[in-house]
């Protein structure tokens, strides 16, 4: 009974980590908002700290880097470990950016990432009687 336990356990083991690895891949989820001279983007970063989290924008290429220390201690019995260790995610923005540095803002709070560019705004208002 025990190499079959054992067999189950390294078994959810491997899925947990695939199932991190098509995370740190694929995602985080960014929605991103266009208000007249502005895009917003939210981006869902939990498990990281403000620290973790480097920013850069080249052209109109935002990266998202994000790596946190993996406690390797041996009191730990890790089963399932899903959650991502490492982010590296590039956005090719829809806008045109304003100046040199675009970037308004960017704030990290409670797992949530938001980030504020100003962006150019093309031709002109008309307004209609």
């Amino acid at each position: 009974m025990g190499l079959v336990k054992s067999m189950a356990k390294e078994m959810i083991k491997e899925i947990g980590n695939k199932s991190r690895e098509f995370y740190e891949f694929v995602l985080p989820p960014v929605d991103m908002y266009l208000d007249n001279d502005k895009l917003t983007l939210i981006v869902d970063m939990p498990g990281f700290t403000k620290k973790d989290i480097k920013l850069s924008l080249d052209g109109n290429i935002l990266s998202i880097n994000a790596s946190k220390e993996i406690s390797e201690e041996k009191n730990h019995n890790i089963i399932c470990n899903q959650r991502p260790n490492v982010i590296d995610k590039k956005i090719r923005l829809p806008i045109e950016l304003r100046g040199e540095n675009g970037v308004s803002s960017a704030k990290y709070d409670n797992g949530v990432l938001t980030i504020t560019i100003l962006v150019k705004k093309h031709g002109e208002d008309i307004h209609i009687e």
